[in-house]
């Protein structure tokens, strides 16, 4: 049987009424939603009936769909599903670690929290936008983002053919003109700063500070594959210090990182948190796999009988 991986969500995939259900029905989801609420008071009631808007500003986004990443993870476990691999999508990474047993549940939480602040604030000191570009592969976006300015990335390597460039909102709308001629398509992408871009460098800053006051993360009990590097959190503690802090200011390496799952075994893929943007990810860059989502009772019990089939 082949080896299973679990996705975190990242920003971009929440939504109102993030895990409602599975909130009221697993006991393991509920208790992560508690603990949430310990930190941050009305996580759960913003989570359930937080407006669209309020929901997609950076300082409430992290702590909410961390709270729905790990929620749904913990249910899926407290269920029998052990994943032999764990990866998460930028804040999601956050998730995944905490799911790892890096950081107790309170612990990555208001790690999160702080990650949030730290990164509206470098959104605000240094304005920025985002573009997700479709239909062109990665050398070719490298190659238009350096024409449409010295301040234009690229932070998200999604899938073969979308990538994602961050950088000020003049050179984004220059590159929207150099895609189109490319044949490609640019959308923009709803966030309030260049997130994974240099722009955050003060936020990287001030992570690295915060992890240095005693909240390292520990040893991963599962493996967990960074954003920067594609590969396993390390044993060294300064090195993980290094990866976690820098994540936000470095490119996700999303494609690199579906490719080693696979290279290590895993051909089942769940996406723990809202929404299926990653199930996505995983069908355009990897063949002869299966991805699931895994939000509400109906898709966990989807994954439970997927995995049923391949025993």
């Amino acid at each position: 049987m082949g080896k299973v991986a679990f996705l975190f969500a990242g920003q971009g995939a929440q939504h109102p009424g993030m895990c409602a259900d599975l909130i009221e029905a697993e006991p393991a989801a509920r208790a992560v939603f508690e603990a949430a609420d310990a930190v941050r008071p009305g996580t759960t009631e913003q989570c359930l009936s937080g407006t669209k808007e309020e929901l997609a500003q950076t300082i409430n986004t992290q702590p909410c769909v961390f709270a729905a990443d790990l929620a749904a993870a913990r249910a899926l476990e407290a269920r029998g599903v052990t994943p032999d691999v764990v990866a998460g999508f930028s804040l999601g990474e956050v998730a995944a670690l905490t799911f790892a047993g890096a950081y107790a549940d309170e612990q990555g939480f208001e790690l999160v929290c702080r990650r949030a602040e730290l990164m509206a604030d470098a959104g605000e000191k240094n304005p920025g936008a985002m573009r997700a570009v479709v239909k062109l592969d990665a050398p070719t976006v490298e190659r238009l983002a350096a024409e449409a300015g010295e301040q234009c990335w690229p932070v998200n390597y999604n899938s073969p053919l979308q990538t994602v460039v961050a950088g000020t909102p003049e050179a984004c709308e220059k590159l929207d003109g150099l895609v189109k001629e490319a044949g490609g398509r640019a959308m923009k992408v709803a966030v309030s700063g260049a997130f994974h871009s240099p722009f955050m460098a003060d936020a990287e800053k001030g992570l690295a500070a915060y992890l240095a006051e005693g909240h390292a993360p520990a040893e991963p009990r599962v493996p967990v594959l960074a954003n920067r590097t594609a590969e396993p959190y390390p044993s060294d503690e300064a090195a993980r210090v290094s990866l976690l802090s820098s994540q936000v200011a470095n490119p996700v390496q999303w494609v690199r990182t579906l490719e080693a799952m696979a290279a290590m075994g895993a051909d089942t893929f769940v996406e723990v948190g809202p929404g299926k943007t990653l199930t996505g990810l995983v069908k355009r860059t990897l063949q002869d796999v299966t991805a699931l989502p895994c939000e509400t009772v109906e898709q966990l019990e989807a994954v439970l009988a997927a995995l049923s089939e391949k025993e």
